[in-house]
């Protein structure tokens, strides 16, 4: 993790300076943090659902999950404000390295017929978000423990301006791109 943080500081800093022709070293996008977020929409007839996912997002990450309440009721969901759907964890600093490191070089290899995440998932802005459809790919996760698979998103906040600028920061990061 340490050595992924030294390295984003010398090799892709100096690599994104050259290629984008920036004038100063704080211009130079960064990763600034990494939210993984579960949606269970099962849980408002079973609360014992949110343990679940608590305890599968506190393994995945090394932190403790946040609580997502409903913010508003629908009927045809049978939904109600206030009820319990959902966690996300926020990563900064050398969790999120950790995670990305992780995320990059175990977890995405084990999906099956992985052929490389898609370049389209960019907001505009430089961040990319990404779907995972089972938790079971993190190494962490023990399969005999689990009482459903369940897919999380997985939202990657650059600080740079354009998408080009955050491919190419998240490419130099180890982000496994599709050709």
């Amino acid at each position: 993790m340490a050595r992924l943080k030294e390295f984003y500081k010398n090799e892709i800093v100096s690599a994104l300076m050259k290629k984008f022709a920036y004038k100063n070293v704080m211009q130079v996008p960064k990763l600034e943090k990494i939210i993984v977020s579960v949606a269970a929409g099962e849980a408002k007839d079973n609360q014992k659902i949110i343990d679940s996912v608590f305890r599968d997002l506190s393994a995945i990450t090394g932190q403790k999950p946040m609580l997502c309440k409903a913010k508003k009721s629908v009927a045809n969901f049978k939904l109600r404000a206030g009820m319990k759907i959902g966690a996300k964890v926020t990563l900064r600093n050398n969790r999120m390295y950790e995670f990305l490191d992780r995320f990059f070089n175990v977890a995405l290899p084990r999906v099956r017929d992985f052929r490389g995440i898609n370049s389209n998932s960019f907001d505009g802005k430089g961040n990319y978000n990404l779907g995972i459809k089972e938790q079971i790919i993190f190494p962490e996760i023990d399969y005999d423990k689990i009482d459903k698979i369940r897919g999380m998103d997985i939202s990657f906040i650059t600080s740079a301006n354009t998408d080009e600028e955050g491919r190419e920061l998240l490419e130099r990061l180890g982000a496994p791109f599709a050709k």
